[in-house]
This record gives structure tokens, C-alpha cells and sequence, in this order.
């Protein structure tokens, strides 16, 4: 399994390159961070700094969107990072939650987010495109190789990235929900004749290292996670219904919880002790989250990988960003990697 951190990018930006530093030196393989340009920083240029001061990560956004962001622009920069520091990009990319909600705008459509996916990865893997009835390429781009992750929720979000992306982003760490989830992408997959074996599998959530007395204080710096997730889950019960308006009903454990959401401030999007998260209940927070004793984190992330869970990546909105990278690094991720013996 690999591991990745998500970051805000927060001033100072040189806090954020930072702690990618520290990620990669506790042997984190992904730095992912936010996409939302009014909320935060430009993300793009602190991942050249990122690259520049790295040696090893793979650097991109949980997630971009079409709206905000122009499908060929968004492959040029890629396209940029990679011919500069060796292809050490990813490209993660959703309908849109607060970079398109913050300007009053709605998440794209799917069919919106299926074209951007192709534009993006085309061009920024040199290889030419048709847009509006020509034919474009970067003429400068020799090397480039990038693929495009999707998150995804929804019955119809979870058949699109069956059938276009790369990779799969599950933004909680619910096991019976992730197998859920999963198996809907590796049937899209099937069903239109690619190996479902060839996706990245990717479950993101805040994790948060400490002791059994100190439960209480883990959940509540993480419960905005709850919140923040069930923005996505108030879009699928207004679209589909509470059953997900298909044979194959979302997980009600997805859907219930979000019956006391009375509002979302997205000034304190993803920030822990935020005022909006009050309806989010202790399971809730247990169940999407990693929290405890190193060992508590290691039988959950067995689970996750025993369901075919590729990588794991760390939320860090929390007050113990430092530690929980470093007991990851001494104590938890060797356990998830595969062992090698000098000698057999």
C-alpha cells in the first residue's frame, strides 16, 4: 500500500513545502493538497516548490475541477511540472466542491468532468487532442506522462470513473462503504471492457495518531471531515433519493447521518472546530476517519487493503499534523508494506 498527505495550502507557502519535506522523509509516497484558489494559495505554484525540494513525491490536487479550471490549461501546467522535475505528478479531479461553491456556481455536470479527464491526459501526455474542430498538441512537451484520478460519490459519478479515469479517489474511510464504492467502479470498468485491476484505488481521510483518553479531543479536530463529506452526500440524496435512484442502493450509513446538516460555511472549509459540523455524529467521525493507537490504525488500514485499497492519504487538518507523520513513518507504514527479507 502507499501513503499520501493532504494539505492545505496555507500561508506561509514554505510552511506547506514544509511539511512536504517532512512527508517524503517519513516515507509518504503522495503530497496531494486543496484546489480552491479563493480559499487558499495557488496550489500549482507551491507544487514547483514542492518538486524542487523534493526528491521522490508525486505531487497533485484532491481535486481540481473543469469549472474553474480550463481542461488545457490545467494540462500545460502538468504537462510543465513533469518535463521540469520527471514525471512526478497526478492529476485528481471532481465535479467541484468549494472552488465552484464559494463563487456561487454549481459542480459540474459528469459528461463536463469525462471530456476535461481526456483533454487533461492527452495532452499532457504528449499526445495530440481535438477541441472545437482542431487538432492541438504542446510541441514542447517530450516527455510528459500523467494520469487523472477521479473522486467520486454518486451511482452515475462512480460509473464514469469506471469507465475513463485512472484512478479512484474515496474521500472517507468507511470499510463497508469503500467496498461498496469499489466493487460499483470495477463492475463500470468491466462493463465496458477495461481491467478493472489497471485502476488506482485511493481512500483519503483524516488519520490522527494518540492514545485511547484522548478519543474525544481526536474526534472533534476531525469532525469537520464529516461535514465536508456530506456536502457530497446532500448533492446525491437531492439528485437520487435516499436509495440512490438505482438497483444497487447507496449505503445507508452514507445517507442517514446527514439528516441534522443545516448549513455549510466553506470560510472555514476543511478547518477543524469549525460551527457547521455540530450534526455529525461520534460514529460517523469514527467510521470515516483513522483514529487511535498506532495499532487501532494499522488493523483499519489491513481491512481497507484487504478490499483492494492502493493508497492511503492522510488528511491533515488537524492539531498533530508532525507527530501523526512521524508515527506513520516509525510505526505504521512499514507494516502495510510489502516485506522483503535479506535472506531467505
Amino acid at each position: 500500500m502507499d501513503f499520501g498527505v493532504v494539505l492545505q495550502t496555507n500561508p506561509p507557502a514554505w510552511r506547506t513545502v514544509g511539511l512536504a519535506k517532512q512527508a517524503e522523509e517519513h516515507g509518504f509516497d503522495y503530497v496531494w493538497t486543496f484546489d480552491s484558489h479563493l480559499l487558499w494559495q495557488e496550489p500549482y505554484v507551491i507544487y514547483s516548490a514542492i518538486l524542487a525540494e523534493t526528491r521522490r513525491v508525486i505531487v497533485g490536487p484532491m481535486v481540481t475541477n473543469p469549472s474553474t479550471r480550463d481542461a488545457t490549461v490545467t494540462a500545460s501546467v502538468f504537462a510543465t511540472l513533469n518535463e521540469m522535475y520527471g514525471n512526478r505528478t497526478v492529476c485528481g479531479i471532481g465535479r467541484g466542491d468549494s472552488a465552484v461553491r464559494v463563487l456561487g456556481g454549481r459542480p459540474a455536470n459528469l459528461q463536463a468532468v469525462r471530456d476535461a479527464t481526456h483533454v487533461i491526459r492527452e495532452l499532457a501526455n504528449c499526445r495530440a487532442v481535438e477541441i472545437n474542430g482542431a487538432t492541438l498538441q504542446f510541441p514542447w512537451a517530450r516527455t510528459s506522462e500523467l494520469e487523472v484520478w477521479m473522486a467520486a460519490y454518486g451511482p452515475l459519478a462512480l460509473k464514469t470513473t469506471g469507465e475513463v479515469a485512472d484512478g479512484y479517489i474515496l474521500q472517507l474511510a468507511d470499510v463497508d462503504i469503500a467496498r461498496w464504492m469499489i466493487e460499483a467502479v470495477r463492475k463500470s470498468a468491466e462493463d465496458v471492457g477495461r481491467d478493472p485491476d489497471a485502476i488506482t484505488f485511493c481512500v483519503a481521510a483524516p488519520a490522527y495518531v494518540g492514545s485511547e483518553d484522548q478519543l474525544q479531543h481526536m474526534r472533534d479536530e476531525c469532525r469537520w471531515f464529516g461535514g465536508m463529506v456530506g456536502n457530497h452526500v446532500a448533492d446525491i440524496v437531492a439528485r437520487y433519493g435516499a436509495d440512490g435512484g438505482t438497483g444497487n442502493p447507496i449505503p445507508q450509513a452514507l445517507t442517514d447521518y446527514i439528516q441534522g446538516r443545516k448549513g455549510y460555511d466553506y470560510n472555514q472549509h476543511g478547518r477543524s472546530g469549525n460551527t457547521h459540523a455540530e450534526f455529525v455524529p461520534d460514529d460517523i467521525v469514527d467510521r470515516f476517519c483513522l483514529l487511535g493507537t498506532p495499532e487501532q490504525h494499522i488493523a483499519k488500514l489491513e481491512d481497507l487493503k484487504a478490499i483492494g485499497v492502493d493508497q492511503f492519504a492522510v488528511y491533515l487538518q488537524h492539531d498533530n499534523k508532525e507527530e501523526t507523520m512521524r508515527v506513520y513513518g516509525e510505526s505504521i507504514i512499514p507494516h502495510l508494506r510489502e516485506h522483503v527479507t535479506a535472506k531467505a
